[in-house]
């Protein structure tokens, strides 16, 4: 099967996508303005479709890999939320204690996709463990369009302290050396951001096209940065000029690369926004940032 990329795509079309997948238009709003790029709602509907993620094509590594193993946890949801969990993954055999790396999500909770970047850093030898946002409302429905609606349900105050519930408990984990650091995707690269003014002892934060923190509280953080945008990602590329301003005027140790012509969410593989070329050199710099920072 031929893999369709964002230029298979009119730029109209995957702004529109843009703003669904963020919560901005329905779907209904999404088809019928797609229907005026497309030509027919048939066409849009095809379209839709293309654009949603496929989990088992982009798969990596099988949930199944001896190399691994993986449970999931449940801790303390602040705020009254009650419980909740995340997927904890880690190399087989394992003797020693591991640095961590705390994996946050993207805007639909810990989907397929999320659970296999967990294991992708398990095998570069670190604890992984990503929390479901949406475990207070049931965990992530199996359903990319149910998913987006449960997250639209969520406090963003409360949840952004799940997260920071999630980052101070990871380091109390038996099998973590108490080392850890921030990796997180679109609404996860928010939070990661949010997480660097919030922990002084996080070793790192990777946003991946992020919305940037408060901007007073960008002074508070102590945590290196290594910071990833998309080229075309207008909406989160606003918000860098003054957030990069606040960093120096902070001396905030943070490497920044804007990869152009790619699309927001252009690291995630399941969908056509993906760009390997991008994400390969993101992720090469990703991994040798934990290394330099949690070895």
């Amino acid at each position: 099967m031929t893999r369709l990329s964002a230029n298979d795509f009119q730029p109209e079309v995957l702004q529109l996508f843009d703003r669904y997948v963020h919560g901005d238009i329905s779907r209904r709003g999404f088809l019928d303005k797609a229907t005026a790029v497309v030509g027919s709602g048939a066409a849009a509907v095809a379209v839709l479709t293309a654009l949603n993620p496929q989990f088992a094509q982009a798969q990596q590594v099988s949930p199944k890999d001896p190399r691994l193993q993986s449970r999931y946890e449940t801790f303390d949801s602040p705020q009254g939320n009650g419980t909740a969990r995340g997927y904890l993954v880690k190399p087989a055999g394992a003797s020693a204690k591991l640095p961590a790396v705390l994996v946050i999500h993207e805007n639909r909770g810990l989907n397929p996709h999320i659970e296999d970047i967990a294991r992708r850093l398990a095998l570069q030898g670190y604890l992984a463990f990503a929390p479901d946002a949406l475990s207070t409302l049931g965990g992530y429905p199996g359903d990319e369009d149910k998913a987006r609606a449960l997250f639209a349900k969520l406090d963003p105050v409360k949840t952004a302290q799940d997260f920071l519930a999630a980052a101070r408990i990871l380091p109390t984990f038996a099998d973590c050396n108490a080392k850890v650091a921030a990796v997180g995707f679109c609404f996860g690269g928010t939070v990661a951001n949010f997480l660097a003014t919030q922990v002084p002892e996080l070793a790192g934060a990777v946003p991946f096209y992020g919305s940037a923190p408060q901007l007073q509280d960008v002074p508070k953080i102590k945590a290196p940065l290594l910071i990833h945008y998309a080229g075309i990602d207008e909406r989160i590329n606003a918000g860098w000029p003054k957030y990069e301003d606040a960093l120096k005027a902070a001396g905030t140790r943070y490497e920044a690369f804007i990869y152009p012509n790619v699309q927001h969410g252009f690291h995630n593989d399941t969908t056509p926004r993906f760009d390997t070329e991008a994400a390969k050199l993101a992720w090469q710099r990703t991994l040798a940032f934990l290394q330099t920072h949690l070895a």
